[in-house]
């Protein structure tokens, strides 16, 4: 009887070694064999892992059903499950000869790893493997260390000392994992994981469906016998990809982005491809197969990919109409564009001899060519006949009809003949912060330095021509005991470009444009001895060899801030730096600190009943401000007032009063505000003085009140004039 007991306890502890172990799992990590008695230490522990595990599986639920694989998202086999940029679609699974991510496991180039239930237990081909950590399931979710599943998958682990991330790599795929967090990247795309990955004895510990599903690995899970089996191919995997986002039949020059590995690392010495064209002739959808053969001779399974291919571009139809086909000289041309393309993909427009008015008689022919997004162009042109007949001179039609925001030509030598409107000002009390010297600077340090309290504005205009790419900072520090509140309202940058006017202009125009919408207010509290970096935009960009910058804000702080603006290496840190930066020396352009920024011009008598201007900038009629450089305390002239904010208040405008822009100094390229809108000075190329105006504003058949607001666009010329002068009569 004893016999026969011992017997059958016999064959029950060999029936349940044969239901764990594969035949021969003899051999540990690096095939090291395992004694005698670790083969009956994992014969005795059976029935303790299984008790184990099933307390491990009654903790959570993530595990699949049994024979179960995992369907949450679909596999990534190289990035091909996933629509492509192209957005070409592919083949459908059903079409396709299976590929390695859905062999069998009969499949004789599949080998299986089996992953035991809360033991660092694995077995593969015959073999017994130890990982550093069990597998574990934690908060519903089965977690499994990132290392043993890459030594035993033949996948690529490093670390990105930059991202602090762990990389797996698997042919052209990308997995990275960040400790503690519950998103991953495949291929770059962010996906969320089961559960976030954590570190525990300093193992990293991953779930196990985000490696699983990222890469295709088909796997089952046998409940009864508490093992996770994953397939795993030996074959060699093949996929690509289309570089175009379009193909065009007979145009496009296929781009193939092939991707080729082996899981067993041997090199690729083969490739097939069917249904393959540089060149489709036709439009259509286009089924193109890929395989590829490694050094031991076995090929992989073929990948498909359907490719759409649309009919060919076709050009734009260039068309326009005039209103009339006769014109008197000085009579108005009114254009009407009747351009078509098939795609509404017309990006370019380009006229030729499309002037408002002819002053010479004869045939005048008008061209236009318009180009879509593809390159095709089509032109279309038509003759009109100027008769010997005048309507208007060219001095008065372009007074008349230039839109705003367009300059016109004149003779500006009568300018300085005309009444200067003899308008007061008072001032408000903004202390200015003019940055300006050295204008070109070509070393490390700070270009200006100084205190203010209340209310504050910047004007920073600089070119880097330190040979090395800088930013600039304006560091506010407060060495008041009590915490300081600054407060932004409006600001305006322009740059980095290689050019002084754009810079300047742009500067203003979102100067302006902040004033219009609010959009750069924000409050910015600094602790007692605290430095901060404030005007964030200004050094958001790198600054080039040869890049200015220009800038316009408006502060208010309620103690004294000491203001330091700083160019250094843009790899630097600037509050770091700062104790150590030398003082640089001013050139000949104008900085400093200046008082009494913002003049307010009011003039209530009726203006534009006879020709006058209203100077600005002059330093007679309008003086510059006088101030010191707050790191030398030398005596400082605002030269050309620029920083200064004019706001102009004209109370009676007469009616059918052209108002324009007319520079004196030099060229000008800027914008001004009136009545609330942005105009610019002009749209196209900047004016030159004296002799070319940009047109603000016509007053209608009632008097009106026109506001303005100005200031100087750094890289422009003073002084500058605003002209008022009584429009044409019209004529019909």
């Amino acid at each position: 009887m004893k016999l026969k007991k011992m017997v059958l306890i016999s064959v029950l502890v060999a029936s349940l070694v044969t239901m764990v172990l594969p035949v021969n799992a003899a051999e540990t990590v690096s095939g090291s064999v395992l004694s005698t008695t670790d083969q009956q230490t994992d014969e005795m522990s059976i029935t303790t892992d299984l008790t184990e595990t099933q307390q491990g599986m009654n903790a959570g639920t993530e595990l699949l059903q049994p024979d179960q694989s995992p369907t949450d998202d679909p596999p990534l086999l190289n990035g091909t499950e996933q629509p492509l940029e192209n957005s070409y679609p592919i083949v459908p699974q059903e079409q396709r000869v299976a590929t390695a991510g859905s062999a069998s496991p009969t499949d004789p180039d599949v080998s299986q790893l089996v992953l035991m239930m809360n033991s660092n237990k694995m077995y593969q081909d015959g073999k017994q493997y130890l990982a550093p950590h069990p597998m574990t399931v934690k908060d519903g979710v089965s977690y499994i260390s990132i290392r043993a599943i890459v030594e035993r998958t033949g996948l690529k682990l490093s670390f990105d000392n930059k991202t602090k991330e762990t990389i797996i790599r698997r042919g052209g795929d990308e997995l990275r994992f960040k400790l503690n967090s519950k998103s991953y990247k495949v291929n770059g795309t962010v996906k969320q994981m089961k559960g976030p990955s954590y570190s525990s004895q300093d193992v990293f510990m991953v779930p196990l469906t985000s490696i699983t599903q990222a890469l295709g690995i088909p796997y089952t899970v046998n409940q009864q016998e508490k093992k996770v089996i994953l397939s795993l191919s030996s074959k060699p995997v093949a996929s690509f990809r289309i570089g175009n986002p379009e193909i065009f039949a007979g145009e496009t020059l296929v781009q193939y982005i092939p991707s080729a590995f082996s899981p067993k690392g041997l090199p690729i010495i083969e490739e097939q491809w069917e249904g393959r064209e540089d060149i489709f002739m036709s439009p259509g959808s286009f089924v193109v197969s890929y395989r590829v053969k490694d050094s031991s001779g076995q090929w992989s399974d073929t990948f498909w990919l359907t490719v759409r291919v649309s009919k060919p571009h076709s050009p734009p139809v260039a068309s326009f109409t005039t209103n009339k086909d006769t014109y008197k000289m000085g009579e108005l041309v009114t254009y009407t564009d009747y351009s078509t393309d098939e795609n509404n993909a017309i990006v370019k427009r380009e006229w030729y001899n499309n002037e408002l008015a002819f002053f010479l008689p004869g045939p005048k022919t008008i061209r236009l060519v318009v180009e879509n997004k593809y390159g095709l162009s089509s032109t279309y042109e038509k003759t009109i006949m100027i008769s010997d007949e005048t309507l208007y001179t060219r001095d008065d039609f372009y007074k008349i009809y230039t839109p705003v925001g367009w300059k016109y030509s004149f003779d500006g030598t009568k300018i300085p003949a005309w009444d200067k409107v003899p308008y007061q000002y008072d001032t408000e009390p903004v202390t200015l912060i003019r940055s300006n010297s050295p204008e070109t600077v070509y070393s490390e340090g700070v270009v200006y330095r100084d205190s203010a309290i209340g209310s504050t504005r910047f004007m920073l205009h600089h070119v880097n021509a330190t040979r090395k790419n800088v930013r600039m900072y304006v560091i506010a520090t407060n060495r008041n005991s009590e915490t300081a509140r600054l407060t932004q309202t409006n600001l305006g940058m322009g740059g980095p470009t290689k050019y002084a006017t754009a810079s300047g202009k742009m500067s203003v125009q979102r100067y302006f444009e902040s004033m219009q919408y609010g959009n750069k207010y924000k409050d910015i509290w600094i602790a007692p001895g605290q430095s901060k970096v404030i005007l964030s935009e200004l050094s958001s960009t790198v600054m080039r060899q040869g890049d200015v910058i220009s800038l316009f804000a408006d502060l208010y702080s309620d103690r004294t801030l000491q203001y330091h603006v700083i160019m250094i290496d843009s790899s630097r840190d600037p509050i770091k730096a700062l104790p150590n930066l030398p003082a640089l020396a001013p050139d000949n352009h104008s900085r400093g600190t200046f008082y009494d920024a913002t003049k307010n011009i009011h003039y209530g008598e009726l203006i534009g009943l006879t020709p006058s201007r209203l100077l600005i900038g002059d330093n007679s009629q309008d003086p510059y401000l006088i101030g010191t450089d707050g790191m030398t305390k030398a005596y400082q002239v605002n030269a050309g007032n620029f920083g200064v904010l004019y706001r102009i208040k004209l109370y009676r405008v007469a009616p059918q009063t052209l108002i324009t822009f007319n520079p004196r100094g030099g060229q000008y390229d800027g914008v001004i505000m009136v009545n609330g809108y942005v105009v610019q000075v002009p749209e196209t190329s900047g004016l030159r003085a004296p002799h070319e105006s940009g047109v603000l504003h016509r007053t209608g058949d009632r008097e009106e009140t026109v506001e303005l607001v100005f200031t100087a666009a750094p890289g422009s010329s003073l002084s500058v004039n605003l002209l008022f002068q009584p429009l044409p009569e019209i004529k019909h």
